[in-house]
């Protein structure tokens, strides 16, 4: 009997550990944000473009090889822009982490720490309207490293070059252009 007081004691920790460790993706919220709200912005992006059901000119490449040039219509845009959106810099913990830089028509985001994922981010307007965001990624563990060059110009192509370096595997290369029509 003992041990099935144990296995109800252990499962009711790992069940209140698994919920601890559901806890929602802490940002700061409307106007208390200090950076470019980029996930807010992909998120209407991807409801437009999800409603207007654009054509699409994808070109998906792997080690500089093209593999594939279609044309359809993207069925869930917010899976397709979830890199930009993971991208978002607005979080409490980061706060003081960025250096924000104008530059004429463009706000540039550089990370103070080596740490960050997201170490640059180039949001250009033209008025209130953004024309382009170009974002720099990178991160590295003792087996894993990956950059990530991320370009979005809204109602016209996105890109997203991915090398990975994985030691004992080698380097991959992924290329996704995407021209919307």
């Amino acid at each position: 009997m003992y041990w099935y007081k144990r296995l109800f004691t252990y499962s009711i920790l790992f069940t209140l550990s698994g919920l601890y460790s559901c806890k929602p993706d802490i940002r700061e919220t409307g106007a208390s944000l200090k950076y470019f709200d980029l996930k807010k912005f992909i998120q209407a992006d991807t409801a437009r473009l999800n409603s207007l059901r654009p054509l699409v000119t994808k070109t998906v490449a792997h080690n500089h090889e093209t593999a594939q040039t279609l044309q359809l219509r993207i069925s869930n845009w917010g899976r397709e822009l979830d890199l930009f959106a993971a991208s978002d810099i607005n979080k409490p913990a980061w706060r003081e982490s960025y250096t924000i830089e104008q530059a004429g028509d463009s706000v540039v985001y550089t990370a103070k720490d080596s740490k960050l994922t997201t170490r640059r981010m180039v949001i250009q307007k033209a008025g209130n309207a953004v024309k382009k965001i170009a974002i720099q990624n990178y991160s590295h563990n003792i087996l894993y490293q990956a950059t990530e060059k991320l370009v979005y110009y809204p109602d016209s192509l996105y890109l997203i070059d991915k090398l990975q370096q994985v030691r004992f595997l080698g380097d991959n290369q992924y290329v996704i252009k995407g021209k919307i029509k």
